[in-house]
């Protein structure tokens, strides 16, 4: 999970200060000497680590904090506002050419997964701002490159353009701009070539694509897993291209957070874009905000909303909202919610979203197993239909067959009968709440 490792440090640390009536200067230091450690810790460049400190204690020992009633909250609003600026203080829109298509050139070295996030790039503008993006295939150099990118252009249903491998990149970039144009396409993402280091050659052949396709974007692609060597490959590229954001990949896999953290410092570029798995559709727009509220363990509501509304059918909803109400709710039901869930990534990521999670009973700390949902799923599947639709018909000799059918036991089958009993219960009392009357004891499944 992204900034695992971090995250646990400054959650541990802003703890012992959260609670307390009065805060001193000496607290602060002791505070700040603890953040500096995990900062550092998780591969933050050492002159963005300086700053950073001198900036959050100037402001935390300022009167306004020390002066405060909840003092302790003060000082983690100056923390989260601190992280936020550090990132890039907000969200930086992509551009939008006034005379389209707009052009967009990726950039980065080889491995970082330019290509991928090309293709993902597209479904965003595709999925999410009704865009006609056209990709197009400029890396004549490493193997497979342009078979490459057809083929998650097939996968997307997004039109590639491609002239081969004997085309010069420059004369490809210029003709798909005019193939756009014909076919009003109004974003033009350019796969550039990357090579294994930074060299003049790799350099001069993206400046004459540069020079004369004039994009309206130049994104760097780069690996948050390799940490400071992500920052000094953007900081290479800057100085050479002045690129104008960075896309971060494998963010989810980076439990230390070191170039999410220092790029934006270093380079005085924006982060634009982030990387969150490999499926097609895990590139998230990047929020500062929303990612220091992560960071800190106090969620991220805005991005899991837009992360439902995304995923989740509205007709579908409604339909089992209404269900609730009537508790009418089955396992068929429970199946249909479950694959819209999976849809919106992994659970993991989405409790960390949700605030105060993980502080919940059952949920700090959790490593979530997905192997058990496929177990509940392949319980569910066993059932008949009537068993779906009515469990009370469930008898020992059917347990049997569902649990001989699943590949899993008898007690794992009335565990699952048991928390779905539970979840209809809370759902009535939940209704009859809203109806006025009083839940007594509510008590949540799988908590």
């Amino acid at each position: 999970m992204a900034f695992e490792g971090l995250s646990d440090r400054l959650q541990q640390t802003l703890k012992k200060i959260t609670g307390k009536g009065k805060v001193n200067e000496q607290d602060v230091n002791e505070m700040a000497r603890e953040i500096r450690l995990a900062l550092l810790e998780a591969d933050v460049n050492f002159k963005v680590v300086k700053n950073f400190i001198k900036q959050m204690k100037e402001k935390a020992v300022g009167q306004e904090v020390l002066e405060s009633l909840t003092p302790g909250q003060q000082v983690i609003k100056v923390v989260k506002e601190e992280l936020t600026e550090l990132m890039g203080g907000e969200q930086s829109k992509i551009a939008v050419s006034d005379r389209p298509p707009t052009v967009i050139m990726m950039t980065g070295l080889q491995g970082a997964g330019k290509t991928t996030t090309t293709g993902k790039l597209a479904n965003l503008l595709r999925r999410q701002y009704n865009r006609s993006p056209l990709l197009v295939a400029c890396d004549v150099y490493r193997p497979a490159a342009i078979q490459q990118l057809e083929t998650l252009g097939k996968q997307l249903d997004i039109p590639v353009f491609s002239m081969g491998t004997e085309t010069s990149p420059v004369e490809i970039a210029q003709k798909a701009i005019e193939k756009a144009k014909e076919e009003h396409n109004d974003y033009v993402i350019v796969d550039t070539a990357g090579r294994l280091h930074v060299d003049n050659e790799l350099m001069d052949e993206l400046q004459q694509i540069k020079d004369k396709v004039n994009p309206d974007e130049i994104f760097l692609v780069v690996d948050a897993m390799t940490g400071q060597d992500a920052v000094n490959v953007a900081e290479s590229f800057n100085e050479q291209l002045d690129v104008s954001g960075v896309v971060l990949t494998k963010l989810d896999g980076d439990t230390r957070g070191g170039a999410a953290l220092s790029i934006k410092s270093v380079t005085n570029k924006p982060i634009k874009f982030v990387g969150m798995g490999e499926k097609l559709d895990e590139l998230e727009v990047f929020h500062p905000e929303r990612m220091a509220s992560r960071i800190l363990g106090m969620g991220d509501v805005l991005t899991l909303i837009e992360k439902a509304q995304t995923n989740v059918d509205e007709k579908q909803a409604k339909a089992l909202e209404e269900k609730m109400r009537t508790m009418s709710f089955t396992f068929d039901d429970f199946l249909e919610q479950m694959d819209q869930v999976k849809n919106m990534g992994p659970l993991e990521d989405l409790l960390a979203m949700i605030p105060g999670a993980n502080k919940m009973k059952g949920l700090k700390n959790a490593q979530i197993d997905e192997k058990q949902l496929v177990h509940v799923e392949a319980i569910i599947q066993s059932m008949t239909k009537k068993e779906r639709q009515d469990p009370s018909v469930i008898n020992a000799s059917r347990k049997k067959r569902i649990a001989k059918g699943s590949g899993t036991t008898v007690s794992k089958v009335n565990r699952l009968l048991k928390q779905f009993d539970d979840m209809k219960k809370m759902m009535k009392q939940m209704t009859n709440m809203q109806k006025g009357k009083k839940g007594k004891g509510m008590k949540f499944p799988f908590m």
